[in-house]
């Protein structure tokens, strides 16, 4: 499986080139997934997900930059179904696009659900949004921590990858100052990056590349 953990999609030229260089493909010849589960532990949950599902979302574009086929896997339903109705699915896809919203609602389902012990044999690319990234990391940190599960927990996600993601770096209308990011940092015993809306970060068999027309930051451990 190959990464690209952006803040807000595929939002720029650079993260779109990135995008198809995992590929191997064009776009336009590719079929996606989209999950939405993150967004509905948000008050605006359910008009977010109808507006990003529907390609109505330019401020971070994930459905609507032009796929060849787009389906909706919805986490919370996959409980209930037998594998072979969505597993199948997911291994057809070329990539699987996971949107925003709070990780460890989406951390949950993606354990209740069987997606997470899948995930590491998928050959596919994953295209994380805020929440859809952070999920693949160790920890998110005490200052993302909104949702939590019903048996309780703290702040640790799936480890896919060994180094944490602070989304929506100096976003209008947010503290997601790099002030508060460095303090965040701190508390974490991994390399962290603080990333913005034109950011995303590539991961092909664990080597990490900036893909970036904004500003970023590494913290090493």
């Amino acid at each position: 499986m190959k990464l690209l953990l952006t803040d807000s999609g595929i939002i720029n030229r650079s993260i779109t080139d990135a995008l198809v260089e995992l590929l191997g493909q064009p776009i336009a010849e590719s079929s996606a997934l989209y999950v939405p589960t993150a967004i509905y532990a948000k008050p605006i949950g359910p008009e977010m997900a109808h507006r990003t599902i529907s390609g109505q979302e330019p401020r971070s574009p994930m459905t609507e930059v032009g796929w060849k086929s787009v389906g909706v896997l919805e986490l919370t339903a996959l409980p209930s179904l037998d594998r072979e109705l969505w597993e199948p699915k997911v291994q057809e896809a070329d990539v699987l696009l996971v949107g925003g919203g709070d990780p460890l609602y989406l951390h949950y389902w993606m354990q209740q659900s069987g997606l997470a012990e899948l995930l590491p044999s998928l050959d596919l690319v994953y295209v994380g949004l805020s929440a859809g990234s952070m999920v693949m990391t160790p920890r998110i940190g005490a200052s993302f921590v909104g949702w939590t599960p019903p048996e309780g927990g703290d702040d640790s996600t799936l480890g896919l990858v060994d180094f944490a993601i602070f989304p929506h770096l100096d976003y209008p209308g947010m503290d997601n100052t790099m002030a508060e990011a460095e303090r965040w940092a701190a508390e974490l015993p991994i390399p962290a990056y603080a990333i913005d809306n034109q950011t995303a970060l590539k991961v092909v068999d664990g080597t990490v590349e900036v893909v970036s027309e904004g500003h970023w930051r590494l913290f090493e451990a």
